[in-house]
């Protein structure tokens, strides 16, 4: 750390300690590029932080910042994930697994609805990690949903809709471990649970995006991309940036079985790399022990793993010599460079954001409506939840500053708000964290269903902000009563008739 990290910035805990990612989001939803307005943002922070001093500005751009971010064990495990399975995804498609899979799926996905209820279905069932499941239900998906001319739009959304609003609602997963980990001093695996019938935006998701395959509504930016994927154009704008992982050889000994082991052999050696670092095998239960895993450091290990059985299956298979596939390792790891450079500023931006005191002055808003707001505090709370998260790309660090606050503020005096409340946290969270285009799991959707990034983040916003309106009046609604299954219920039918209307009163992509 520079010397400037032991002085407080003038802005520190302030309005204005918001102001890079909001910067930074406003440039790339205007400019339609996104690593110069990262920057950007990254640029305005370092100003702030130094007090205007040029020489200090770029000390903790690159010093605090950048090179920060890399050097991070937690940053650095997820970056050699990424690479690892960008590796895998080559090897699927080069030893023919994926090509086959493609020409089974012709047979017995004959329509774009059930290409995209298949995405749908595997993104639930792949609830460990957020992460893997947008990389993974990619990779397997994109052949079926291009051949049945669904956008790479559309198929972005669908991923990131079932990958955090999933995983928040999954007890065995990532997610699962985190946010029991941010309740200090009670069962949080516990709480996590009671905590899940609360969780609107996430439930709601998962109706809206069933309602939106099944009664083929689209609307806003996402309605040209769709209509232009019927004509033939799955992209609609001109920008390929994972162009070059499309080239690939295709062994024609493959089979589905060369996809289908693989993937299998991932999720189990994930699941075990998981619960490992969580102290599985030293005589921890499983629960316990997925609550303190280490997320990074087990998708390391268990992708690492699965290549190294992947490698040896094509081997024995002779569908793919060792030489081949370790050439798929630097084809990977290129397919996966804007992946990569996005998510390193928008790590940066992060921790430039948290050096200006955001966490701070988010709390000290919060902790002012506890008293005469009560029964509205749910509400509050996932709307600021929702801004915090959009504004820092970020759920698990906004888990980190509101939950502890909810529960010193209810734990004591009143238990059934205090679950309402960190459920309305968490579901703040995933909504901010689902269409901020600084987020990690935004950016990992597009790569998964490589996409223009700037287009899945304008496509998808319509879609959350209807969704996070009607999940704003449940939270209102359980305030007042205290019971989960009335406001779900009024939010389902809400859900369900504004599509219907909207689908009424627009032209779709029917």
């Amino acid at each position: 750390m520079n010397e400037l990290a032991t002085n407080l910035p003038a802005i520190y805990a302030t309005f204005w300690s918001l102001l890079p990612p909001l910067v930074a989001i406003t440039l790339a939803l205007l400019t339609k590029e996104v690593y110069s307005s990262l920057f950007a943002g990254i640029a305005i922070g370092g100003l702030l932080y130094a007090n205007f001093n040029i020489e200090g500005a770029v000390l903790h751009v690159f010093q605090d910042g950048i090179l920060g971010v890399l050097s991070d064990p937690y940053n650095i495990g997820i970056l050699v994930f990424l690479v690892i399975l960008g590796s895998m995804v080559c090897m699927l498609n080069r030893a023919g697994g994926s090509h086959a899979f493609g020409e089974w799926a012709k047979k017995h996905i004959k329509t774009r609805v059930g290409a995209q209820l298949s995405a749908i279905v595997l993104g639930i069932l792949i609830f460990i990690d957020d992460y893997f499941n947008c990389l993974t239900v990619g990779s397997v998906m994109r052949p079926i949903t291009d051949e049945h001319n669904v956008s790479r739009a559309k198929l972005a959304y669908l991923i990131d809709a079932t990958a955090a609003p999933i995983c928040i609602i999954a007890p065995i997963s990532s997610w699962a471990a985190a946010v029991a980990g941010y309740v200090e001093g009670a069962d949080g695996f516990s709480i996590f649970l009671q905590a899940i019938p609360y969780n609107f935006y996430a439930l709601l998701t998962i109706v809206a995006m069933l309602a939106i395959v099944l009664l083929k509504v689209d609307f806003g930016p996402m309605l040209t991309h769709e209509k232009n994927a019927i004509k033939g154009d799955i992209y609609t704008t001109p920008d390929r940036p994972y162009s070059d992982a499309q080239d690939e050889v295709v062994n024609s000994k493959g089979t589905v079985i060369d996809l289908v082991f693989p993937i299998v052999v991932l999720i189990i050696a994930c699941v075990i790399g998981m619960i490992y670092t969580g102290g599985f095998f030293s005589g921890k239960g499983f629960i316990e022990a997925f609550s303190e895993c280490d997320a990074s450091m087990g998708l390391m290990l268990g992708s690492f793993v699965a290549f190294v059985v992947t490698v040896i299956f094509y081997m024995s298979r002779r569908v793919l010599k060792f030489s081949e596939s370790i050439a798929c390792v630097p084809e990977g790891f290129k397919a996966m460079v804007p992946a990569i450079l996005i998510l390193t500023f928008a790590w940066t931006l992060k921790t430039t954001t948290e050096s200006l005191g955001a966490s701070e002055y988010v709390a000290s808003v919060v902790s002012t409506f506890s008293g005469s707001f009560i029964r509205m505090l749910p509400a509050i709370i996932f709307i600021v939840s929702c801004f915090l998260a959009f504004a820092t790309g970020t759920s698990w660090g906004t888990f980190g500053i509101l939950i502890p606050i909810v529960v010193n503020a209810f734990s004591a005096v009143n238990p059934t708000m205090m679950i309402i409340s960190i459920s309305a946290c968490m579901a703040g969270a995933v909504c901010g964290d689902h269409c901020s285009p600084i987020s990690d799991t935004t950016i990992m959707a597009s790569a998964g269903a490589q996409c223009n990034h700037i287009n899945h983040v304008s496509t998808q916003l319509p879609y959350v902000v209807v969704i996070a309106t009607i999940s704003c009046i449940s939270y209102i609604i359980a305030g007042v009563i205290n019971n989960p299954f009335v406001p779900l219920g009024i939010g389902i039918l809400l859900t369900v008739g504004t599509l219907y209307m909207i689908k009424k009163f627009s032209k779709t992509t029917d």
